[in-house]
């Protein structure tokens, strides 16, 4: 039995019998330990439904399937109930009828069981990629469950028979599924999710491969061979037939779209030429659906997203052992109400937000690569002021470790089929219409740059590298080489640890100078290598290089590497001979530098670059929301709604001396220092202890400030025993 609609028309109480309807006949009990409880009803007032009618050719059809029922030991007849329900009578596709109840005044007195039932999607992709499977299906598996015996009158329905309930848990309980669920836990808990997967088999109709999941074949056939819509319910229909597999189809919302119109209430349906040109592109899409793909632990996935004028659309994918991106999972829902009037970036947002609210058992196992045309993430956190629904999904979007790349970064048949499916309007192309503009902009970080130079010697060799940040960080090394060679070679070994130290501190750009000519063109290509000598050096240091994710070879002159040359000359100079020995002390230098506190937030903020230690991560991710980075200057959002600047170590020092003996400086005590530096526009997180010892430290302060005189101690009066002794 399931549940049914209330219908009040004798003409339509027969209606289509949904495919998950089957005859529950010959079953047995599952368990006699596995029972379904409505739990507590008694603030519920019963009600019983009022009689319906049915026509004369339908009360046999009825009569008939409650026989059945009786025959099979699912219902018993009952007096004096205190809930009734009607039954809906229900025409299957072979043309029976199947008796349904209409349960859904007894659904909503009962409490719900939350008890968590599988996800679908994680439940096929664990089926995916074995070469061998084997399926088990119980027969009438709801009707193998007792009803508890307190319960069983609840479940009273009237037929043109008589009154009967349920003895065995029907369709269209509330509590039906998790009840079940339950029940198969409890029977396969040592073999769940290693050698049994179970579910509900009428939700999965996928095809199952070793290679993927695919879309059974006869889904495919009978929408091609469907006929234009001629009225609402077919079209409904359609759209129905087509949310079954919408994760195979990219931008599903956007294909239907010229449908929409025809959905509205009271509009007049006419199938226009825009919408025939729909239902064939749609056609012609589903003759190729791609294969999608299982998740492999340990590699991130790929989240590709984009928004329309009236419809968002997501891709999740992942790359293969062939280093290609296979798609596991299409996304797309249609703009309503006020989301129509967002502007381009905040549609941006939203499309993040869907797809982690669809995807989001996705988004806590895995790392997430988001590849869009804007940084929604960043867009959210710049926001001076967050309310209402950015400040909703500011939280909703730091729940996950989501690592931004430009959508200009990246080149894929992926990423190229993806934008083809979701076109943006021509106006959207033009930055001046958005109020946030540097958004869209791709920052493009310089590259490290590097100039090495070798030196040899008869005694000895040596190399030269220097390392220059794009902050113009200048690192210089310089190396001893244990063996005699070549000048070549000694050039080849100083290009090769340079490259090294680039890949050991995980430089990802590297531009990279030289003022040998044949080792700079070698590696180009542009000459060949003919000593045996410098082959290997060749070899591995091409294999360095491909490593990096973009790196130049430049050739200058010798002038122009002069620091590079230096230290190789230093190094050489600095070899021993075979029989030459020194003495070198031994000193230890211990520099310690307080880190500045501002540079993880500047990091996180401006690039998204967040530490390996975890709770560290977790800590910046958590203070992130008070701070701006703006103009190259780091502010903190105060309580107020002011825009206080953050200090380091020597500014604070600075200001503390101004605002406390400064022209206007009054010496005040810490606590009054602490809150004028506040009023004045400044913020530290040590802010107020430095206050307190800047006061106390204050030497002028402690030449004049009021001597106590009160003794430190409670006065003890002495009392003469004889005042008056002569």
């Amino acid at each position: 039995m399931e549940e049914g609609s209330d219908i009040d028309d004798t003409d339509d109480d027969v209606q289509e019998a949904p495919p998950q309807l089957e005859d529950g006949r010959n079953a047995g009990p599952l368990s006699q330990d596995s029972y379904l409880s409505f739990g507590d009803k008694k603030r519920t007032r019963p009600i019983k439904q009022s009689q319906r009618l049915f026509r004369p050719e339908l009360v046999t059809q009825i009569e008939t399937e409650v026989n059945k029922l009786i025959e099979a030991g699912f219902i018993r007849e009952v007096k004096y109930p205190l809930w009734i329900s009607n039954i809906v009578p229900v025409k299957k596709k072979n043309g029976q009828i199947h008796v349904c109840v209409d349960f859904r005044d007894l659904n909503k007195a009962c409490p719900k069981d939350d008890f968590s039932l599988p996800i679908i999607e994680l439940m096929v992709d664990a089926t995916t990629g074995h070469e061998a499977m084997s399926f088990m299906d119980g027969s009438s598996g709801y009707n193998q469950i007792r009803m508890s015996l307190k319960d069983e009158e609840c479940t009273a329905f009237r037929t043109p028979k008589g009154i009967y309930c349920c003895k065995v848990m029907p369709f269209g309980l509330k509590n039906a599924g998790a009840t079940y669920q339950r029940a198969m836990q409890n029977i396969f808990d040592d073999m769940l999710h290693k050698r049994v997967e179970c579910y509900v088999d009428d939700l999965v109709e996928f095809i199952v491969r070793h290679r993927g999941i695919e879309v059974d074949p006869a889904k495919i056939y009978a929408i091609q061979k469907m006929p234009e819509p001629k009225n609402l319910r077919d079209l409904r229909s359609l759209q129905g037939n087509l949310a079954f597999i919408q994760r195979f189809i990219s931008n599903l919302a956007g294909r239907c779209q010229p449908f929409n119109h025809l959905l509205k209430k009271d509009a007049l349906f006419h199938w226009d030429q825009s919408c025939r040109n729909a239902f064939e592109s749609i056609k012609r899409y589903l003759m190729n659906l791609p294969v999608l793909g299982e998740p492999t632990l340990g590699k991130p996935l790929i989240l590709y997203i984009a928004s329309q004028e009236r419809s968002l659309g997501a891709l999740l994918a992942q790359e293969n052992e062939a280093k290609k991106e296979q798609a596991m999972y299409y996304l797309s829902r249609t703009l309503i109400g006020a989301e129509l009037n967002y502007t381009p970036i905040e549609k941006m947002c939203l499309a993040l937000l869907y797809a982690i609210r669809k995807l989001r058992h996705y988004f806590e196992t895995y790392t997430i690569k988001l590849i869009s045309r804007a940084d929604p993430v960043k867009f959210v956190m710049t926001r001076p002021v967050l309310s209402g629904h950015l400040a909703r999904w500011f939280i909703f979007f730091n729940q996950y470790e989501i690592i931004y790349t430009p959508q200009k970064a990246v080149k894929g048949k992926s990423l190229a089929n993806f934008l083809a499916d979701h076109p943006l309007p021509g106006k959207w192309e033009t930055s001046d219409e958005f109020p946030d503009e540097d958004v869209f902009l791709t920052e493009e970080l310089p590259a490290w740059t590097m100039f090495f130079d070798g030196s040899a010697r008869r005694d000895g060799a040596g190399a030269g590298v220097v390392l220059i940040s794009p902050e113009q960080l200048i690192l210089p090394f310089s190396f001893i080489q244990g063996e005699t060679c070549s000048n070549n070679a000694a050039e080849y070994q100083a290009l090769i640890v340079g490259l090294e130290m680039a890949l050991d501190m995980k430089i990802p750009q590297l531009d990279v100078y030289g003022d040998s000519q044949l080792i700079i063109n070698q590696l180009s290509g542009s000459y060949e290598v003919k000593k045996e000598d410098l082959l290997s050096y060749h070899q591995y240091a091409t294999f360095l290089l491909e490593r990096f994710d973009q790196v130049f070879l430049n050739h200058v002159p010798r002038e122009e590497n002069c620091m590079a040359d230096a230290l190789a000359n230093l190094a050489t100079t600095m070899a021993l001979g075979e029989n030459e020995t020194t003495k070198v002390p031994h000193i230890s230098v211990r520099v310690v530098e307080e880190e500045n506190w501002r540079k993880p937030l500047v990091e996180y903020l401006e690039h998204g670059r967040l530490p390996e230690d975890p709770r560290v991560r977790a800590d910046i991710k958590r203070r992130a929301p008070r701070f701006i980075f703006h103009d190259g200057i780091l502010f903190r959002r105060s309580y107020e709604g002011l825009f206080l600047r953050c200090l380091d170590k020597e500014e604070a020092q600075q200001t503390m001396d101004e605002a406390h003996s400064g022209t206007c400086g009054a010496h005040q005590s810490g606590p009054k220092l602490h809150f004028r530096i506040k009023r004045m526009g400044y913020y530290r997180p040590t802010l107020v202890m430095d206050c307190l010892g800047h006061a106390k430290k204050c030497q002028v302060c402690q030449f004049h400030a009021n001597y106590i005189h009160q003794s430190p101690e409670v006065l003890h009066p002495t009392v003469a025993s004889w005042p008056f002794d002569a």
